[in-house]
């Protein structure tokens, strides 16, 4: 995006563009300026021509002064920008002029031979304007993505400020008052965060922000009860560790944030991560197969050296403790073949090299295809192994012995059995955190591997806390506090378990190649928003302990919403109107899940509620489509989708009317907030028991069809209900979801084009 469509730009080599936001605000500007040259190559224009490409010259003008009035604004209101910014909207809006002028049908000239009318006589003139407003236009949205950045950074040094208050209260009183601006600052930052993750180019980065922002989205409500515990039981050491531990986590996930946006050169952010096995395939094969056109393009020993490398690399799988004989073996044996192959390979190159061969002989391809056979194997066993021992762990641990007997140890008051569950939890904490670098090792992505390391830190770092939490307990076994803080760090652990279940999916997705589409969210600064102090919009934001609590929900719905796609899936008709509406309920679903996170389109109560009524009408067209599929249907199979339809049907309109119910005051916002995440819960745990039984009737029927040809009553049947199959797609047309504003509808000012 940084170069002009008239070759090597102006551009200052500085602006590199990091966000969707200013990346999408360019492309029509550039679209324009593309035609505008283009058509400097036919100077003799139609009068009809001329007239097209004057109102694309004066939108291209109109639209950067509109630009350029906001651009001014940002500059009014951010003064150590304002020199920068002044001058970057000066030469944008010299340019916009300079475009207009251009193209002015009053400066074109008639041709003394035909008549036509030459425009754009001066061809230097216009490829150095187009240059210039590409460079201003440019360095104004970088300028103003400053801005984000900005407050991003004076919302974190707010936290901070109120966390090291937090960490010295004495009192309770004081603590109440200062979490509750704690919460506030909080709420805010996690928007601000969670739209610019949703803004970042770099996948890496997004990985990192997201990270980042679980640590604190878990640590603050740990946070709320590990302090009220120090502060009921002051000389309690353990009591102590917990909560300093806690502090600790917070202000390292506020820094990595800030390295994020900053760019920051610190550790974090040249820490390299470990090769993975994935990778260590992948650049081996690549090496194998472009002996295909380049007998030379690199040594045997580097090959050699290669293979080893990744061989080496599978002792994390052959020395793990947990790993099975059989497994090990069928490693060790996939390895063996994999390095026989290879040097039957090298064998053969060897002599085509001696041979001064100009291509892969017949012998070389036969060995290439049977070196990358088995390192295909070979990668298909680890994968298998670790996505198999991860599926096993997270069975064991569903059940939840050790945390179970913990709670009631310590509500006991007993240590010794405290001291014997707390070896338990730190053996499955162990082996979890192996586990999730194993799976480091196959998940086939940069960003699934921060995620995974960032699992295995999260196990490793909320297994002692459990712990010394259980030993507060213990030694206070009447503490109603300390009580509560044991029960928030097993449900960290819980959550951090379906945070794991689902990046195993995320990971076997990948492995059988499929990837979701992610729909981007811009984040730059829109009108009204310029200033570093955000204005608080009148919709309710949920504060830090609602937002922890209805958390727990969101993540069953994601749950949820990634079964009801693996259903739809294993749908051999995928238009068929039953898929397309479950799809778009799970995708409004997992739009609520983010809603949970602080993350995502929705960012206030308000928008919720009105995707849970959009959400509840596209319920109810479901309804009329399963109504219109159980025609065909015999009466036992009928009644089972009649009743559960029924079910929906009430599920459906008991979550339209209490999103369109309106409530006051936070308390009872809050209880609407929950009230529409359960019942949204409830419509896709109907979903999905409806999906496979009518996908089993679908296939039965369509078999019956097939081989007793197209029975005369199946016909009748269908033409009968087809207006009002015709009605609910109609319905459905106009039935798109949450509807949010693009980002020319957001900030008008900074429009780059009008349509011709």
């Amino acid at each position: 995006m940084a170069s002009s469509p008239c070759g090597n730009s102006n551009f200052d080599s500085g602006l590199e563009i990091k966000t969707r936001s200013v990346e999408q605000t360019l492309i029509p500007l550039v679209s324009q300026i593309t035609t505008l040259i283009n058509h400097k190559d036919k100077p003799k224009k139609s009068e009809r021509t001329l007239t097209a490409i004057h109102r694309v010259g004066q939108a291209v003008s109109v639209a950067v002064g509109r630009f350029v009035t906001v651009g001014e604004a940002i500059a009014t209101e951010n003064q150590e920008l304002k020199d920068e910014m002044g001058q970057a909207c000066f030469e944008a809006r010299r340019a916009g002029d300079a475009i207009a002028q251009l193209t002015d049908v009053g400066s074109a000239l008639p041709s003394q031979l035909d008549g036509r009318v030459t425009v754009f006589s001066d061809r230097t003139a216009m490829v150095k304007a187009a240059r210039l407003l590409l460079s201003s236009v440019t360095k104004v949205l970088v300028l103003a993505d400053r801005i984000v950045i900005k407050q991003i950074i004076t919302s974190r040094n707010k936290v901070l400020v109120t966390l090291d208050h937090l960490e010295r209260v004495s009192t309770f009183q004081e603590f109440v008052q200062i979490f509750s601006q704690f919460g506030n600052e909080m709420v805010e930052f996690a928007h601000l965060t969670g739209d610019r993750q949703n803004d970042l180019k770099d996948e890496k980065k997004k990985a990192r922000m997201a990270a980042a922002r679980a640590v604190l989205e878990k640590c603050t409500m740990m946070l709320l009860t590990a302090s009220k515990t120090c502060l009921r039981h002051p000389d309690c050491e353990s009591a102590r560790i917990n909560k300093d531990a806690v502090f600790h986590r917070m202000r390292c996930a506020l820094e990595q944030v800030i390295e994020i946006v900053t760019e920051a050169r610190s550790c974090g952010e040249n820490k390299i991560l470990p090769a993975s096995i994935y990778n260590c395939i992948k650049d081996f094969k690549s090496s194998v197969e472009c002996l295909r056109e380049n007998l030379y393009s690199l040594s045997p020993q580097s090959m050699g050296s290669q293979l080893e490398a990744l061989v080496e690399r599978t002792e994390d799988f052959t020395d793990s403790a947990y790993t099975s004989h059989e497994q090990r073996q069928a490693i060790l044996g996939l390895c063996q073949l994999a390095c026989q192959d290879t040097n039957q390979l090298v064998h053969v190159w060897v002599e085509a090299q001696s041979a001064h061969a100009k291509e892969a002989t017949e012998d070389m391809e036969v060995a290439i295809l049977k070196t990358c056979q088995s390192i295909t194997d070979l990668k298909r066993e680890l994968h298998k192994v670790a996505v198999g021992r991860a599926s096993d762990l997270l069975k064991v641990h569903g059940e939840q012995l050790p945390l179970r007997a913990l709670k009631a140890a310590g509500a006991e008051g007993n240590l010794e059995v405290v001291a014997e569950y707390s070896r338990t939890l730190t053996e499955q904490k162990d082996q979890l955190v192996e586990t999730c670098r194993l799976l480091c090792h196959v998940c086939g992505t940069e960003p699934l591997e921060i995620t995974c390391i960032h699992a295995e830190e999260t196990f490793r770092v909320i297994g002692p806390q459990i712990i010394s939490a259980a030993q507060t307990l213990a030694l206070h076994p009447s503490s109603k506090i300390a009580k509560e803080n044991l029960e928030v760090f097993c449900e960290t652990w819980e959550s951090q378990l379906c945070d794991m279940a689902l990046l195993l999916r995320e990971i076997n997705d990948v492995f059988e190649g499929r990837r979701g589409d992610k729909r981007p969210y811009l984040s730059l600064p829109r009108p009204g928003k310029h200033s570093t102090n955000l204005k608080a919009v009148k919709a309710v934001k949920l504060d830090a302990e609602e937002q922890t609590s209805v958390a727990k929900l969101g993540l069953e719905l994601r749950l949820l919403s990634s079964d009801v796609d693996t259903e739809v899936e294993k749908w051999e008709e995928q238009e068929h109107d039953i898929v397309r509406q479950s799809q778009s309920l799970a995708s409004m679903a997992y739009s609520m899940y983010l809603f949970t996170r602080g993350e995502g389109l929705l960012k206030t109560t308000l928008d919720l509620f009105h995707q849970a009524e959009v959400l509840s009408e596209e319920g109810l067209q479901l309804c009329s489509s399963l109504r219109t599929f159980s025609t065909q249907l015999v009466d036992e199979e009928k009644s089972v989708v009649m009743t559960e339809m029924e079910k929906l049907v009430a599920l459906c309109q008991q979550l339209q009317m209490g999103a369109k119910t309106p409530v006051q005051g936070k308390t009872a916002t809050f209880q609407k907030v929950d009230s529409s995440i359960q019942t949204t819960r409830s419509i896709l745990t109907m979903v999905l028991f409806l999906l496979p039984f009518c996908n089993k009737l679908n296939r039965k029927y369509k078999s019956e069809r097939s081989s007793l040809g197209s029975p005369q009553d199946w016909k009748e049947r269908q033409d009968a209900t087809s207006p009002v199959k015709e009605q609910g797609a109609h319905n459905n047309k106009n039935s798109n979801g949450f509807g949010v504003k693009s980002l020319e509808q957001h900030m008008a000012g900074l429009n780059l084009l009008e349509s011709k």
